[in-house]
């Protein structure tokens, strides 16, 4: 064998010298011509305030950059199936590596999604089943919910040497594991025809309650030009099939007027235009009708399994695949584990592999079955980490988005391990967090601000977590910020009477929440916390419930729309000039007519990336030149928009351009910290902090006696979270009720009750494992919360 001797090298070897990610000029959304060098194989933290620019920094600088260079590696040919990436806003971009980035995007709320097709558990637990299943009924798709049985037979023309061809008979099945009944949704819709029409008119009289689908127009036009019934006749009076064709016929081909056009039954219609969707991504009066109208009931052929009755009936050791999705993931590891089979040892490995996974990552409390579109926004993202964790890959950049939102602090300690687990196997990782517990393991730190908005774009420190403590920023000033236990906590006479809850993991849990006051629901994530606030609370609560769901808006969303400010703004206006609102509006009439309102040119350059230029007619304002020379309060509309939340309260809050339904939601904004939001700042350039408190705020304009709050720390800054708790208490004084669900010990300690659920996760979860004060829950420290809350505030 030869013998390596290892000899000193006389200089450092050039690649070695390689050890930093270089940025210079990033003027990304708010950066100010951001430069900055980051080091590799080291765990770097970006903090500051919600808006300060961490995410336009790491997301859509350093990652977006990484991202789009990978893909131009690929032919041409092969970019045009991929989605365009502009390049960022950077002068110099030096020293990057392969970016994974692990966002808090919600998980597509696809109704056949789930936890276990999300990953690869799946797919594996099928070729198991196919493998091992006795009766053996089919290939890995047989057990698929996504695949349905479909069969056929028919003639084929083969064509023979002698030119010659002769018709064969062929034949051909698939067998998939899709439930017939449900079509793999696990649940089933019911219509109440009452609801859908008035059967004592006709059709002509308007018989019809569906939105949109008026007489006057072509629906009108079909009904009385198909023949299939009379339009003049009452519903009431219809025979079964002229009832049958108006509710249930399949498409038809009909001529009406000399136009050809397609007939089809008001259900398979109303299922295809309304169900089909994301019943949240609907208009608010579309889906005030599909509820009324559609009741989702379990499916009684699979019992909610969405499986078909072969995939049902195939078990290992007594055990079918449904049985196996249902289990809670630990235990499903552990029934793995049991199974000795060497004809398929590699696949049980990985398998095992994936499920511990799950329980390392502090999600052992799913289930496979669970739809990934009912996952937070902290469980999707660490269901996204899985892949991960066990990859052999080394020298990749890690980009993580606040992996510790939505959980508990006995968990983040977990999270930090693995953290530490992913930069020791030699990678960059570069996590946006506020969180203090995750910023003390940093070995760099990069804060960013000094505020938001217009106000941050700049890098205030960066250094280790020591130099953070003493740098006089807003962060460091905050870091060891410690909430205190209030001395004197609110009484409630009246309690919101929840009695026998059982969603999901809750065990026939019966608890009293008390109004008018403050009161947190806490607990280790799996508890049931969620289940209990948003599962469990009666029906007709006057409740006003704030979740962490994304908000839906194109680059055309503005605060300005989604508050419904724009409305005030646009009658004011028009009435001020003797015009119609709709001019004032930069998706209607007052739309520059070169850019349609959106301010800029989008060139499509084919397999390129395209590229957005501002709009040279209107120069970016959005409007018509016309409707620029209307003017209220000496401003026209582009300067409204232009204005910040806390310019536009004061400009709207007195003198001539006084508009008090304008300026109550103002107050709002102004209210939640986003005072410094330009109103007609896009929707898809906000945080997600910025984002969940624009929710917020919104929903405080609504009647409602009880407000439930579902993490609104997520995104928070901590001295954001002294403002918010503010607000809190200004909602209780005003007579509220508000319920929170919360990790944050800063929340806790503020509360005037507290109701910890636990004690674990998942199965061992689901039960009050204490109620009381926050002064009883530090006195008792019986529970999990009640020993880091007293650690916390120093007990």
């Amino acid at each position: 064998m030869a013998k390596r001797t290892t000899r000193p090298s006389p200089e450092a070897h050039a690649a070695d010298s390689h050890d930093m990610i270089s940025v210079h000029g990033a003027r990304e959304n708010n950066l100010k011509d951001v430069s900055i060098e980051i080091p590799k194989r080291r765990l770097t933290v970006f903090t500051g305030v919600s808006g300060s620019g961490k995410s336009s920094l790491v997301f859509d600088t350093i990652a977006a950059e990484s991202q789009r260079l990978i893909n131009e590696t690929y032919s041409a040919f092969v970019q045009g199936f991929m989605p365009t990436l502009a390049r960022p806003e950077v002068d110099v971009l030096d020293g990057l590596t392969t970016a994974i980035t692990v966002d808090q995007q919600r998980m597509g709320a696809d109704a056949r999604s789930t936890v276990g097709t999300a990953t690869d558990a799946n797919a594996m637990l099928r070729i198991l089943f196919s493998r091992l299943g006795k009766p053996y009924i089919g290939p890995p798709s047989a057990f698929a919910f996504n695949v349905a049985s479909v069969s056929g037979a028919g003639a084929i023309t083969v064509d023979r040497g002698d030119g010659k061809s002769r018709a064969e008979k062929r034949t051909f099945s698939r067998t998939g594991g899709m439930c017939p009944r449900c079509e793999g949704r696990g649940a089933v819709t019911d219509f109440d025809l009452t609801q859908l029409y008035d059967d004592t008119k006709s059709l002509s009289e308007g018989a019809l309650t569906v939105p949109g689908y008026s007489v006057d127009g072509w629906y009108g036009r079909i009904f009385r030009g198909c023949g299939f019934f009379d339009p003049d006749k009452p519903i009431r009076k219809f025979t079964k099939r002229e009832l049958q064709a108006l509710l249930y016929k399949e498409p038809t081909k009909i001529k009406v007027e000399g136009i050809n056009l397609t007939y089809e039954g008001l259900i398979p219609k109303i299922q295809k235009s309304m169900l089909s969707k994301d019943v949240d991504a609907l208009q608010p009066h579309v889906r005030a009708f599909v509820e009324r109208v559609v009741t989702f009931t379990t499916c009684p052929e699979c019992e909610g399994t969405r499986l078909s009755e072969g995939a049902r009936s195939s078990k290992i050791k007594k055990i079918s695949i449904a049985d196996a999705c249902a289990l809670q993931i630990s235990d499903l590891a552990e029934w793995v584990r049991g199974l000795d089979e060497p004809s398929v040892a590699p696949l049980l490995t990985s398998l095992v592999d994936t499920l511990d996974s799950f329980v390392e990552i502090g999600l052992g409390y799913l289930s496979l079955e669970r739809p990934s579109g009912t996952l937070s926004g902290g469980e999707a993202q660490r269901v996204k980490m899985i892949r991960h964790l066990g990859s052999s890959l080394t020298d990749v950049t890690y980009v993580f988005d606040e992996p510790t939102t939505g959980l508990h602090p006995h968990d983040i300690q977990r999270m930090n391990n693995l953290l530490l687990r992913l930069r020791d196997k030699g990678n960059t990782v570069l996590v946006v967090e506020h969180k203090p517990e995750t910023i003390a393991i940093a070995d760099h730190v990069v804060d960013l601000g000094p505020g938001a908005g217009a106000a941050g774009g700049s890098v205030c420190f960066e250094g280790t977590v020591e130099g953070l403590r003493t740098s006089g920023t807003v962060t460091g000033r905050h870091f060891d910020d410690r909430a205190s236990l209030k001395e004197s906590v609110r009484t409630s006479s009246e309690a919101l009477e929840i009695r026998g809850a059982s969603t999901h993991n809750l065990r026939d849990v019966d608890v009293d929440i008390p109004l008018g006051v403050l009161c947190v629901v806490t607990g280790v994530a799996g508890s049931g916390k969620s289940s209990l606030v948003h599962g469990s609370i009666p029906a007709g609560a006057d409740v006003v419930s704030v979740d962490q769901g994304a908000i839906r808006g194109s680059r055309r969303s503005n605060p300005a729309t989604y508050t419904g400010l724009l409305d005030p703004i646009r009658k004011a206006f028009a009435k001020a000039n003797g015009v119609k609102p709709a001019l004032f509006s930069a998706n209607s009439e007052g739309a520059c007519p070169t850019c349609k309102g959106a301010g800029v040119v989008y060139t499509d350059l084919g397999m390129m990336a395209g590229t957005s230029t501002t709009c040279e007619d209107c120069e970016g304002k959005r409007f018509d030149a016309s409707v620029l020379e209307y003017h209220f309060g000496g401003r026209d509309i582009s300067e409204v928009l232009a204005m910040s939340v806390a310019e536009a309260e004061e400009f709207f809050g007195a003198g001539d351009a006084r508009t008090p339904a304008a300026h109550k939601i103002l107050e709002r904004l102004a209210d939640v910290g986003l005072g410094y939001l330009t109103l007609g700042q896009p929707l898809t350039t906000l945080s997600g902090g910025e984002r969940q408190r624009l929710k917020l705020a919104t929903h405080m304009g609504e009647k409602g006696g009880v407000y439930v709050l579902d993490e609104p720390t997520a995104g928070l800054h901590l001295a954001d979270v002294e403002q918010l708790l503010g607000l809190l208490d200004r909602l209780v004084d005003a007579g509220k009720s508000v319920i929170v669900v919360e990790h944050h010990q800063a929340v806790m300690a503020h509360a005037d009750w507290i109701i910890d659920l636990g004690p674990g996760a998942g199965h061992d979860g689901g039960q009050i494992v204490f109620e009381g004060t926050p002064a009883d829950l530090v006195a008792d420290r019986s529970t999990l919360t009640g020993q880091h809350l007293a650690a916390y505030v120093g007990a």
